[in-house]
């Protein structure tokens, strides 16, 4: 079994870019015309659609509100994550700190709204 997350969004094309420069995504499919993007990331995956597409079940048509999501990236040094991401100019919504249960974590924000959480477990 696999989950990969996937964002509604008037919003792919900026998301792409934003994945891509900030956490070195690829793309794996990139549908014509801009409405889907798959992307990887390590050995993850993420999708971002289009809202309100007709051939699309009703259910993934609405698009996301911009809030109450969060997404992980688990990273082996926290600390030069953190350094490569502020070299690109990226404002952080957290700032680097350690947690009393062992994570040591920052947090950026897509161009959607969703909390990009980068973490090293210890």
């Amino acid at each position: 079994m696999k989950l990969w997350p996937g964002v509604i969004t008037e919003k792919v094309l900026e998301s792409k870019e934003f994945y891509c420069r900030v956490f070195d995504a690829r793309v794996i499919y990139e549908g014509e015309d801009g409405w889907f993007v798959l992307l990887q990331i390590g050995d993850s995956e993420l999708g971002f659609m289009k809202p309100g597409l007709e051939y699309q079940a009703s259910v993934f048509r609405s698009a996301f509100p911009g809030q109450g999501v969060w997404l992980a990236v688990e990273v082996d040094d926290v600390g030069t994550e953190h350094q490569r991401i502020q070299a690109l100019n990226v404002p952080l919504a957290v700032e680097l700190r350690d947690e009393p249960w062992g994570d040591r974590h920052f947090a950026v924000t897509d161009p959607n709204g969703v909390s990009v959480d980068v973490v090293q477990r210890r």
